[in-house]
C-alpha cells in the first residue's frame, strides 16, 4: 500500500507535526447534483494556487442530472470518470472504493475533498483513510437524528474518518461537538449559498423552455408553483406520490415539476390515471434553470435537502415532504415547514405566511469557498 510523503516536523512541544505545502495537490470526488454545484464555486477557487484533481464517480448518470451541470457551471471536465451507478448502497459503495483507491494511489494526494453525503462521498472517504491521506469534508455536522436514512449513514462514517469538518451552519458544529469531533471542526458557511449569489440571473424566461415528458416543448407560465420530488419514501408508493400530486393540482397555478429519471413511468401513470391537469411533468431541468425556476415560483415544494436551502435563499415559502428536519435554519418564520405525503397537510401548510427577516443569515456571508480552501492551506495535524 502506497502512502502519500508529507512534510513533518517538531513543534515546541517536541510533538510531530505535519505542515502542508504551498502548492496542494487535492483530489475533489463528486457524483450528485449538489457535489457538482458546490465543486463550481470551490474548484474555481483552489485551481487559482493548486492542483485540484475531479474525480466524477458517476452516481448520476443522466445528462441532466450529471453532464448539464459541468457545461454550464464551466466545471473543467473530470480528470477522471468512474461511470459506476446503480446496484445496492454496499454494491454501490464497494465499487467506488476500489475505483476511487486506485486513483488515490496513482495521484498521491495531499488532500480528499468531498462534499455531503452520498456514496460517493463514503467511498471516497474511506478509501482515503485506509491510505492515510488527510480527508476534508465540506457541510460536515448535519445531522437528521435519523439512522432510517442511508444519507445519515454516510455522513457520520464520514465526519468520523476525516481530518478536518467543515460546517456550514451552526448547527452543524453543535453536532460535532455532540460527537467529541469540534477540535476538527471549522465554521465556513454554505457554498450552495455562494453558487446561488454567483449563479442567480444567469437564464431569463425567454431563454427558459421547459420539455414535457413525452417531448412536448412549452415555455414557462407566468405564475407557477415548483416541485421536486426524489427521494424513495415519496416516490416509490403510489399513495404518497398521488397525495402530492392531489395537493399540488388544486393550486391556483400550474405546477412545473422536473422528474427524477427513476421516478418517469410512476408519475406519467399517476397523472394519466387520476386526470391531473395542472401538473407540468417535465424533463429533469439543469441548475441555472432551477435557480431561475425556485427564486419566480410562488411558492416551492420539495423533499430534497439543497432545493429548501436555495427557497430559503431565494426567500420563497417551502413545504418540504419529510418527517424531520435537515437544515434547521430554515424552520423559521413558517419559511419552511415539514409536511407529511398528505395533500390536506400540504395544502395547509401552503397557505401559511412566512416572515423573512433579512438580518438573519445562517448560512454565511457567500465566501464559504473561500474560507474551505484556506481551511486547507492552514491545516496542521498534531
Amino acid at each position: 500500500m502506497n502512502k502519500v510523503n508529507y512534510l513533518y516536523h517538531l513543534d515546541n512541544n517536541n510533538e510531530i507535526s505535519l505542515l502542508r505545502q504551498e502548492n496542494m495537490k487535492i483530489v475533489t470526488v463528486v457524483g450528485a447534483r449538489p457535489q457538482f454545484i458546490k465543486a463550481a464555486v470551490v474548484s474555481r477557487i483552489l485551481r487559482q494556487n493548486h492542483k485540484d484533481i475531479l474525480v466524477h464517480t458517476g452516481q448520476h448518470y443522466d445528462y441532466n442530472m450529471s453532464e448539464q451541470f459541468f457545461e454550464e457551471l464551466s466545471i473543467p471536465r473530470p480528470d477522471y470518470n468512474l461511470g459506476i451507478s446503480g446496484g445496492s448502497h454496499a454494491e454501490m459503495t464497494g465499487r467506488m472504493m476500489i475505483a476511487i483507491e486506485k486513483v488515490l494511489q496513482e495521484t498521491k494526494p495531499d488532500w480528499v475533498l468531498v462534499y455531503g453525503d452520498t456514496n460517493s462521498t463514503l467511498a471516497a472517504a474511506l478509501a482515503a483513510a485506509k491510505l492515510y491521506i488527510p480527508i476534508c469534508h465540506a457541510e460536515a455536522g448535519v445531522r437528521t437524528h435519523s439512522r432510517m436514512s442511508p444519507e445519515e449513514i454516510n455522513r457520520i462514517c464520514t465526519d468520523h474518518v476525516a481530518s478536518l469538518l467543515l460546517a456550514s451552519t451552526e448547527s452543524g458544529m453543535r453536532s460535532l461537538a455532540d460527537e467529541g469531533l469540534i477540535k476538527l471542526g471549522q465554521l465556513v458557511g454554505d457554498p450552495m449559498y455562494d453558487a446561488f449569489l454567483l449563479y442567480s440571473g444567469k437564464v431569463q424566461r425567454k431563454d427558459l423552455r421547459l420539455i414535457l415528458l413525452g417531448g412536448t416543448e412549452v415555455s414557462v407560465p407566468e405564475k407557477y408553483y415548483y416541485l421536486t420530488c426524489h427521494r424513495e419514501e415519496n416516490t416509490n408508493d403510489d399513495r404518497d406520490l398521488t397525495e402530492i400530486f392531489r395537493a399540488m393540482d388544486v393550486l391556483d397555478a400550474p405546477t412545473i415539476y422536473p422528474v427524477h429519471p427513476r421516478n418517469k413511468d410512476r408519475a406519467l401513470r399517476l397523472q394519466k390515471q387520476h386526470h391531473f391537469r395542472n401538473l407540468l411533468l417535465a424533463e429533469p431541468v439543469g441548475y441555472l434553470e432551477s435557480i431561475y425556476l425556485v427564486k419566480n415560483a410562488e411558492k416551492v415544494v420539495t423533499d430534497s435537502g439543497g432545493l429548501q436551502r436555495e427557497a430559503f435563499f431565494a426567500e420563497k415559502k417551502c413545504v418540504t415532504i419529510m418527517n424531520y428536519a435537515c437544515w434547521p435554519e430554515t424552520i423559521v418564520g413558517n419559511r419552511n415547514e415539514l409536511a407529511h405525503p398528505d395533500h390536506e397537510e400540504i395544502i395547509r401548510k401552503l397557505t401559511h405566511e412566512q416572515t423573512v427577516d433579512n438580518n438573519y443569515k445562517p448560512f454565511g456571508d457567500g465566501h464559504a469557498a473561500e474560507k474551505i480552501v484556506n481551511a486547507m492551506e492552514n491545516w496542521e495535524e498534531s
